[in-house]
């Protein structure tokens, strides 16, 4: 079977979509990485928070890959640019609703750390398949 896009991008877009229908303020959460193009300044613990709105962007464009606008920072236009593997979540700043997501690269290492067999796996203990369970993403209310 081809490997399937990432359903990460569609639920970003729709829950940006759903914001800004109801006159909420999408706010993007974004770790950063060698990657990301953001204002070095504004970055608090590895993360930056961006606040999407059209308002207060110009040329939004976010597709299966990146996220890619300009902004004022400081009175100063910067291009930001956010590799889809890098963003953390959105949510609406009014009341907090949104989605976080895993970060991919994060997965990856700890596979790479963990490398399990399923022939160590007892398929009648109920909590290894919980454990098997990774979620995509969650939704934060």
């Amino acid at each position: 079977m081809a490997k399937l896009i990432s359903t990460k991008p569609y639920m970003l877009r729709a829950m940006h979509e759903w914001c800004v229908d109801n006159n909420l303020t999408p706010h993007l959460v974004v770790a950063v990485n060698s990657q990301t193009r953001v204002p070095m300044a504004y970055v608090k613990d590895g993360e930056i928070v961006l606040n999407i709105d059209y308002g207060a962007t110009k040329d939004l464009h976010i597709d299966n890959h990146s996220i890619v606008f300009s902004a004022r920072f400081s009175g100063v236009s910067q291009n930001i640019y956010v590799p889809m593997n890098a963003v953390r979540g959105i949510f609406a700043r009014e009341n907090g609703q949104g989605m976080f997501f895993e970060l991919e690269q994060e997965l990856e290492a700890q596979q790479e750390e963990n490398p399990s067999s399923s022939d160590d796996l007892n398929p009648e203990d109920p909590s290894t398949k919980q454990n098997n369970k990774k979620p995509a993403l969650r939704i934060v209310k």
